[in-house]
């Protein structure tokens, strides 16, 4: 006769665990849960986390669900010890974040969470990751072999920080999407880089479009990770530390890219910002900063310490009208607006008369002066970018190069006039 208990089912086993602080603050995440696993899953306290993980039955676990919020954030370091020993077993996790600050955020992904979701769930927001997780990992080639001039690209900067420069700050701002600021930052930065075959002068490049900043893809440059760790430790970094979260582009240009992974803007303060512009103009003879679009916490900082800070715009009304809202912004700041010099992109041809009397006007209702007016460099400036190579490197005869290596050099001149009268 059989047994009766050869009759009953096995339990399931378990296949994935949420863990957080109190299951019940993330009950949309218990519904989802049930609904994707039934009873193949439990739950665990931060307590009881690291314990399980290291016991035998978590050889069954897919994945787990660290579930955290704003009151969590006091408890990063147990958390960081919880996704860094489920990872060394081999389990997938998946981080659901409810109001949590973008650095925390952030600094947890960094462990090697495989994926995020954030909380309230969006509908089907687990299942899909889910459904990543069980993916296979893709086939990866092997990594062909770089070339001597790419291995030259990614160097990093090669002399000693002695601090032994007074380098001009020269930020770029865009004063609205398009106008071209990253384009006219990059080959400024280039020209200044090579406006003589000896005794050129050493510049830096620096990337502060946390978001959106291409720098790097101009460049061809990989993103660095120290780039992150920079930002957002400034306190324990210093000029060779800074030196070496650098790259340097074809052993001339030295650039310091936007991180890997979108950050946002306030991840930065005024002061750390000043002092990475600080101990870069004590390296560099010229410091090119790469400024977001939006005006942030930290603008002031560049503002104060820059030589001149070039703004550019195009010849519409969205430009006219932003160049309005900065200039009332700085004066309410009591800032030095006076700094501004306004670089009109795609100007209007010579023979455009038309278009020359727009230019007229509108610096006349905007009560500004636009100094610098640069030529439309056409489709070659788009796939010089797309090549990651600077304009002079791919079309040295565009009009736009030519005119920016024309900027480059009255700098230049200027700035050695400048040194020779301090001497």
């Amino acid at each position: 006769m059989t047994s009766v208990a050869t009759l009953q089912p096995d339990p399931a086993p378990i296949v994935a665990c949420t863990i957080s602080r109190d299951v019940q603050n993330f009950d949309l995440l218990i519904d989802d849960m049930e609904n994707e696993l039934g009873e193949s899953w439990g739950d665990l306290s931060f307590e009881d986390a690291l314990v399980f993980l290291g016991q035998p039955d978590a050889a069954t676990l897919e994945f787990v669900a660290i579930a955290v919020n704003a009151e969590d954030e006091a408890d990063l370091t147990r958390i960081s010890e919880i996704i860094r020993t489920a990872k060394a077993k081999g389990v997938k996790v998946v981080l659901i974040a409810d109001q949590i600050s973008p650095i925390a955020l952030h600094q947890l992904l960094r462990l090697g969470a495989d994926d995020f979701v954030p909380y309230p769930l969006p509908e089907g927001a687990l299942h899909d990751a889910i459904e990543r997780m069980r993916l296979p990992p893709p086939v990866v080639a092997a990594p062909a072999p770089l070339p001597e001039l790419m291995a030259d690209a990614v160097a990093t900067p090669k002399f000693k920080a002695k601090g032994d420069r007074e380098g001009v700050v020269l930020p770029v701002h865009g004063l609205a999407g398009g106008t071209g600021a990253s384009t006219f930052a990059v080959n400024l930065a280039w020209e200044l880089a090579t406006i003589t075959k000896t005794d050129a002068p050493r510049v830096c490049l620096l990337d502060f479009d946390f978001q959106y900043g291409s720098v790097a893809t101009y460049l061809d440059l990989p993103r660095k990770e120290i780039v992150f760790e920079v930002l957002s430790d400034t306190n324990s970094i210093d000029s060779d530390a800074f030196l070496q979260s650098m790259l340097t582009f074809n052993d001339k240009l030295h650039v310091f890219t936007a991180p890997a992974d979108m950050l946002p803007l306030d991840i930065i303060g005024p002061e750390d910002i000043g002092k990475i512009i600080d101990m870069a103009a004590a390296n560099f003879d010229y410091v090119i900063v790469d400024m977001p679009k939006t005006i942030v916490a930290w603008t002031e900082a560049v503002l104060t310490r820059a030589h001149v800070y070039f703004a550019l715009l195009e010849l519409d009304l969205r430009s006219a009208q932003n160049v309005l809202r900065l200039i009332r912004a700085l004066k309410a700041e009591a800032l030095p607006h006076e700094k501004l010099r306004y670089v009109l992109n795609r100007a209007p041809k010579f023979t455009d008369l038309s278009g020359k009397s727009r230019v007229k006007r509108m610096a006349e209702s905007l009560d500004i002066g636009i100094e610098i007016q640069l030529p439309d460099g056409s489709v070659q400036v788009t796939q010089a970018n797309d090549h990651g190579l600077p304009l002079a490197e791919t079309a040295a005869k565009n009009p736009l190069r030519k005119e920016i290596m024309k900027l480059a050099k009255s700098l230049h001149d200027l700035n050695k006039g400048v040194e020779a009268g301090k001497a």
